[in-house]
């Protein structure tokens, strides 16, 4: 690993064997990796980590990324088919990080989502506000027999001083924290909150998020501490017991 000799602890030193249930890594299809060359230098990066089992998740959003099953399974072809012409060790499988907007409710009523295995489902709302739908969705996603996945709940600004994680825990809604959220990547506030659900014991998963080499490099510097380590290694060890 990258920093085996120094005394400060990093993250990414704890990643090996990881598998990554959120990631952008799909080519041509939403924010994340724009061309195969694009995954195929994301892949080798996240390989110098020890991280070589992927499931990818590109966003189902309406009229900004309106994928369906079957562009995510052609561009997962293209990448896999890359993948194995270079003899890499890498798995990918994919599946979809859906948006609870005004069309999900249609694509889960006619099965055109993405599950990750054993039924889970991932999902996420707006940065900017709350779904109004959301508290209906996630009804409809248990009725639907699927296991939701809230997205990197420390990200969403106006949830920070509400008790509604809480609620949505009591809900049935499962959290995937953003690795990412960790550092100050995405500001000090959204790490603060990450570390307090982690001390609520509130998260289940993690995921890498990465959509870019620049999110990827901002990885490999998060240094953590003693405590941190105690804290996110069961999480760790959950995600690949739950997907592996």
């Amino acid at each position: 690993m990258f920093h085996i000799f120094s005394k400060k602890k990093f993250l990414v030193d704890y990643l090996g064997r990881f598998i990554d249930i959120h990631n952008h890594i799909l080519p041509g299809i939403d924010d994340g990796a724009k061309t195969v060359e694009d995954s195929l230098q994301l892949l080798h990066s996240f390989s110098e980590l020890g991280i070589t089992n992927f499931i990818a998740t590109p966003h189902i959003m309406d009229h900004y990324y309106p994928n369906t099953p079957d562009s995510i399974r052609q561009s997962l072809a293209r990448l896999q088919s890359e993948v194995h012409k270079l003899e890499l060790p890498i798995t990918i499988e994919a599946a979809a990080e859906h948006m609870i907007d005004a069309n999900f409710e249609h694509l889960l009523e006619n099965q055109e989502v993405m599950p990750l295995k054993k039924r889970y489902l991932l999902i996420e709302m707006s940065y900017l506000q709350a779904s109004l739908n959301f508290k209906d969705a996630v009804q409809k996603i248990s009725r639907a027999q699927y296991f939701p996945i809230f997205a990197h709940p420390e990200r969403y600004q106006y949830l920070h001083h509400t008790n509604k994680y809480e609620a949505y825990k009591n809900k049935g809604l499962l959290f995937q924290l953003n690795l990412l959220s960790l550092g100050n990547y995405y500001g000090s506030e959204v790490t603060k909150v990450a570390h307090k659900l982690l001390d609520k014991n509130l998260i289940d998963f993690a995921g890498t998020d990465v959509h870019n080499l620049k999110q990827l490099e901002a990885l490999k510097n998060i240094k953590i501490n003693d405590t941190l380590v105690k804290k996110i290694l069961p999480i760790l060890e959950k995600t690949n017991y739950n997907f592996g």
